[in-house]
């Protein structure tokens, strides 16, 4: 038994792991994973560029697909889908014996589509029928554009991961776009206890453009110094704590109770990037602070170790609320715009994970060249 183990037995939280690589599915890294308490896996973009960027693991299947005439981007879907499926073959034993509550492997549709609806849903519905695996979670931006997409997604009994969630008010019809697509293909004659969803509440890098702005305020105006200084680290954890709140409002209810009866699964929250990006903070600050009950938290290689080391699976999540409040509403009172920060976020967000892919795309063409190899 780990500290991972006692973050789902005793305070119900799902740790998963915020990586895929090719080690993870040909030396057993997932599975060593996984028998320490992991539950789940996500990735995006970034994450598959670095680990196709790095080293000659996927050198081998690359140049076979080029030379048998693929273009680029099939390239890349290939070796992503290549660990995807591994990975879902190592998380299928977690989510049959969970009732198919874990055992997940997210896959992000590409980035550049995060502003157009239409295609958004086009390219999850294919990547959907072209993996067919229960336990596969398509990751679909929370873009305005997004909101669609989703709700179309899970209107067809299709499982989703909802990313890219900077702000309560985004995140409010994120649940939305859920129930409406739950009521949608309940009122078909779906079964939804066969659709899952989580909904991915970015959390560190709130802290990160709050305290650049806090730290300029107080370098800017003296008179200020104190109190802005005093706010830094605390917006994050105070929007989450609130997000958690909104979570238990909106799934209780008439609504969420005939959704429920008919078989209807949670959209559980999930804390996404919550590695400590300020030194000056503890390690493990962002899960700690997040602990709760029918929540997921996905962390990065380094906070899953930190966690296992010295970790503790207390309840935190729904503990300090006021202060909370309180702290959102001391950041507006010093003229910090939440609203300002989580837009900007997202529009960084979107534009991280497409300059990733981008660039991967130019790495692949250099690989080419090195590789020697050539189309068919």
């Amino acid at each position: 038994m780990t500290r991972l183990h006692d973050l789902h037995q005793q305070q119900g939280q799902s740790p998963w792991i915020d990586d895929l690589r090719r080690s993870y599915v040909t030396d057993g890294g997932l599975e060593s994973l996984v028998d320490s308490g992991i539950r789940g896996l996500t990735s995006n973009p970034t994450i598959m560029a670095k680990a196709i960027e790095s080293g000659s693991a996927y050198d081998e299947q690359f140049a076979a697909l080029i030379s048998a005439g693929a273009s680029l981007e099939e390239a890349y879907w290939e070796l992503v889908l290549f660990d995807a499926r591994g990975a879902l073959s190592v998380l299928r034993p977690v989510y049959d014996a969970s009732g198919g509550g874990d055992g997940f492997v997210s896959v992000e549709v590409l980035p550049g589509l995060a502003h157009d609806s239409a295609k958004t849903e086009a390219a999850a519905r294919t990547l959907h029928e072209r993996v067919a695996e229960p336990n596969l979670l398509v990751k679909i931006p929370a873009t305005v554009e997004g909101l669609p997409a989703i709700e179309a997604m899970i209107g067809e009994g299709r499982s989703v991961n909802v990313t890219l969630i900077f702000s309560l008010e985004r995140y409010a019809k994120v649940i939305d776009a859920y129930l409406g697509g739950l009521e949608r293909f309940v009122g078909g004659g779906g079964d939804p206890s066969r659709v899952a969803s989580v909904a991915s509440f970015f959390v560190s890098r709130v802290d990160t453009e709050v305290d650049r702005r806090l730290e300029a305020l107080a370098a800017a105006d003296e008179a200020l110094a104190a109190r802005a200084r005093a706010l830094q680290g605390r917006a994050a954890l105070a929007q989450a704590k609130l997000a958690y709140e909104l979570f238990r409002e909106r799934f209780s209810g008439p609504r969420w109770a005939a959704l429920a009866a008919a078989g209807a699964r949670l959209q559980r929250p999930l804390w996404a990037s919550t590695s400590t990006k300020n030194p000056a903070y503890p390690d493990l600050l962002y899960v700690e602070g997040l602990i709760g009950p029918d929540t997921v938290d996905t962390m990065p290689d380094a906070t899953v170790e930190a966690f296992l080391d010295h970790g503790k699976p207390a309840r935190t999540l729904d503990t300090g609320l006021d202060g909370a409040r309180a702290d959102l509403a001391a950041l507006a009172e010093l003229g910090i715009s939440l609203d300002e920060v989580t837009d900007q976020l997202e529009v960084e967000g979107v534009a991280s994970f497409a300059k990733s892919f981008d660039e991967l795309m130019g790495s692949l063409g250099d690989k080419v060249v090195a590789l020697g190899a050539s189309p068919a």
